[in-house]
This record gives C-alpha cells, structure tokens and sequence, in this order.
C-alpha cells in the first residue's frame, strides 16, 4: 500500500462531512474524492475544497481506485455500496447501521472476511472514554441490569429536513438505536433474547413511524428499554435519559451538578449533535447499607470536563481506521456486535409492525 491511505468519502452530510474533515486533517490519509448524489450543487466546506467532486458512485470508485470508502449516506445505500467498494478492493468505513436488514447486514461482513478487508462501523460511543466510563462502571453493578436509555430530538431547522429523510430510510429506533442496544450488551455481555417495540406516527410528513419504544430481555435476566423520537412535535422533557441499575447501586449520566444554570439550559438543545453523546458527569449510586439502614458510601459523581466533542470522535474513530488497515487489527468483535445491535432493533420494529413480541434464536 502506499505511504498515504486514499480515502473517497461518500456522502456529505453531518457525520460525512466531520469524517472528511478527519481525513483531511490526518496525515495518514489522502482524499481522493468527494461523493453524493448532489454534490455539485451544494457548497462544500472551505477545508474541502478542491478535492475531486462525483456523483455516481460507481464512476467514483472506477475513477479514483482508493485503499479505502467511507460510506456515510443514507443507510438504504449502505450494504450496496460496501459491497462494491469491498469488491473493488477497498477497506471500509461505514457509519451506523450496517444495513437496513439482516441478510445485507450478515452479507457485507461476510465478504469482508472473505476479501481480508477492514470493515470498521461509526460507534461513535465504542471511542468515547466517558462513555467507556459509564459502561466500564455499569459491569460492577452485578446482575441482572436494569438499563433505561433513550434520546429524542425535536426537529427544527436544518434538522427537520435531515431527520425526515433519514426516516424515509429508517425510524429512529433503528437508526439510533443500535448504538444504545450495543451499550446494553456490552454491559450485560449477555445474549438478547426477547424484542417488544410499540411505535406511533406523528409526524405526516414523515414516511414511517418517527417514535419508537423497545424492550429487550437477556438471557442473563438483563432488561433494557430504549426511547427514540424525531419531529417538530417531540417534547425537550427527559428526552436525554441514561441510567443503569443493578443489585449493588445505579451508575447515571447526568449534568455536573457544579455547572452553572446558563450551562444546565444549554443542555436541552436535543438536535445538536455535539450534545447526543456529551456525559458532562456520572454518579455513582451504591446500595449498601448498614446497620441503622442508611447507606454506607455517598453518591461518586465523576465529572467530565474534559471530554472529546463530535469532531474529536470522529477524529478518534477516523484514527482507529487507520490503524485497523495499518497494524491488520481483528474486528471479529466489532463487526459481529455490529450484527447483533441491528437484529435487536430490528426486532423492535418486526414486533410494532406485527403487535407482538418478537423471540430471537
């Protein structure tokens, strides 16, 4: 391979652009290209600018033959278009979900491993160290867990336009739900068993239900549930919910209570990407008591001021990539937990659709 990766980037959006700018900041990639279906006629960044512009994706690969495609389009495109790019010899970065189903989803990893490709998916949490944090003291909490997570977003804006027609590929259980069911499993490290999703429409512009509620049993006794709502209606109350509780105490994301009231408003802009992922502080809840029936330790809050913001994770998962191609890293884990995620929010939308629960083999 040569001295630089050469990445083409496809899709320009939110998470698209940020990779791009990624790539172009880390020397150990080179853009060779810049792809969507609009690209043309939309303004690009000003650190992008001068990069090969392309339309096709097709033309795209065939013309700028790269080491590496970063796919970050609408996800009813991404199975078809990781499957070309592995084919035409390129490792893969591939921003959630893997697919839109799970015989696509099992698909591309399957061919990754058989053309030796790397194929790395846009966990944005799996790089995030408070949220390792979180996930880290969760699994001290004992079994079975009782995780309770959600995140609405009310649509306004650029935001009403893009959560519409990520809609029209998927709802929002599924599209963000993955990275929440993949927090659940690795804290529980147990097998889900059991989906029961409930769903309604209430957005008419919207193509499909824009809110969803899940639930998933493990094997282990774990429980979960998972909120996701997307519209101009959805209320700001609760909407960023995480907490988790288990035989020895609770660990919850919650704002630093040393923070000043202007920072605690700030926190309810739930659009804003840069806060879908922000901890700002954990507590730690530990059960025991004493003698007397009071509680033996005071609440632990672990304050994080210093976390990465979006840009810096998407830095951090663009810099995992590299290494991935460079150092031939297994991704086993990641790929497979990858499949799991989506069959269990897939699962919650079988069970809205059809009105029952839905058991996992």
């Amino acid at each position: 391979m040569a001295e630089k990766v050469k990445v083409l980037v496809v899709g320009l959006g939110n998470m698209g652009a940020s990779h791009a700018s990624a790539y172009h900041r880390n020397p150990g990639f080179e853009i060779v290209g810049l792809m969507s279906r609009s690209i043309k006629t939309k303004a690009i960044p000003a650190e992008l600018a001068g990069y090969p512009l392309f339309e096709d994706y097709d033309a795209a690969l065939a013309t700028t033959r790269p080491d590496a495609v970063s796919i970050n389009s609408w996800p009813n495109s991404h199975a078809e278009y990781a499957i070309k790019a592995i084919n035409a010899g390129a490792h893969v970065f591939m921003e959630k979900p893997l697919a839109t189903n799970i015989a696509d989803a099992q698909a591309v990893v399957q061919l990754a491993r058989q053309k030796n490709r790397k194929l790395v998916l846009g966990y944005i949490l799996r790089v995030h160290p408070s949220w390792m944090k979180f996930t880290e003291l969760a699994q001290t909490l004992g079994k079975p867990l009782v995780m309770r997570l959600n995140l609405n977003q009310q649509s306004s804006g650029p935001a009403w336009t893009w959560h519409k027609n990520l809609i029209d590929s998927l709802p929002p259980i599924v599209d963000c739900g993955v990275h929440y069911v993949d927090v659940m499993c690795q804290m529980t490290g147990a097998k889900p068993v059991r989906v029961h999703g409930i769903g309604a429409k209430l957005w008419a512009e919207a193509a499909q239900p824009n809110y969803g509620h899940l639930h998933v049993t493990f094997d282990d006794g774990s429980v979960g549930w998972y909120e996701a709502g997307w519209g101009p209606m959805m209320s700001e109350v609760a909407y960023f919910v995480k907490d988790v509780i288990g035989p020895k105490g609770a660990v919850s994301i919650v704002p630093n209570p040393s923070a000043g009231k202007a920072q605690l408003e700030e926190l309810s802009d739930s659009a804003d990407i840069d806060k879908h992922t922000k901890t700002d502080a954990i507590q730690y809840h530990h059960a025991e008591v004493g003698p007397d029936k009071n509680f033996v330790r005071k609440d632990e809050i672990f304050t994080m001021t210093d976390e990465p913001g979006h840009q810096e994770l998407c830095d951090r998962e663009q810099a995992y990539f590299l290494r991935a191609i460079l150092e031939d890293l297994d991704l086993t884990e990641s790929m497979d937990a990858a499949v799991n995620s989506l069959r269990i929010v897939l699962a919650a939308e079988q069970s809205i659709n059809e009105g029952r629960v839905v058991e996992l083999a």
